[in-house]
Formats: C-alpha cells, structure tokens, sequence
C-alpha cells in the first residue's frame, strides 16, 4: 500500500471550500491514480477521523500562453470527504 502521505498532497483552501466545512465537508487535492478506497484509508490514518462519503473529480490543466508558446498545466484529482456526524472535525487552520 502507498504512504498516505503520497496520495494526500494538500487541502484545498478556497471559498467554496470554507462554506463546505461547516457541513462537514473538506476538500483535498489528491494524487491523480488514487481511487475512492485509498483516499478515504488515508484521510482515516492521518487526521485520526471517520470518513462516512468520498466524491472525487479531475480537473484538467487550463491551456496556458507565453508569447507564441503555448502549453498546458498539469491536470489535477480533487477529493470531497465528507465526516460521519459522530467524528471529530478535521483542522485545517493550525494556530
């Protein structure tokens, strides 16, 4: 099995993001060959939570331009997890 660390990369901090967590909801961006499974083991083994529900999406890379060069950024995989009503809250804003 992957490092939970490896399939984990970081949360996503937006302001839909936010409004999401007073749900119960957190958003992390995840490596793109990682599955629902594998996800919901590494959220469990590293924040020490219940994970009831994960919804996962890819997002492509935006087309970019410099000049007359163009390229693409690198696509990406993001994760909503949703908490059981009986865990712990996840903090994301370490003081």
């Amino acid at each position: 099995m992957k490092d939970p660390r490896d399939i984990i990369r970081r949360p996503v901090i937006t302001e839909a993001s936010t409004e999401l967590m007073e749900d119960r909801k957190y958003v992390f961006e995840v490596d793109p060959r990682a599955n629902k499974v594998e996800v919901k083991k590494a959220i469990e083994q590293i924040f020490g939570v219940k994970v009831e529900k994960v919804n996962t999406m890819r997002v492509p890379g935006k087309i970019k331009r410099y000049g007359r060069y163009s390229g693409r950024r690198p696509e990406r995989k993001k994760a909503v997890v949703k908490l059981t009503a009986d865990s712990k809250p996840i903090e994301v804003f370490e003081v």
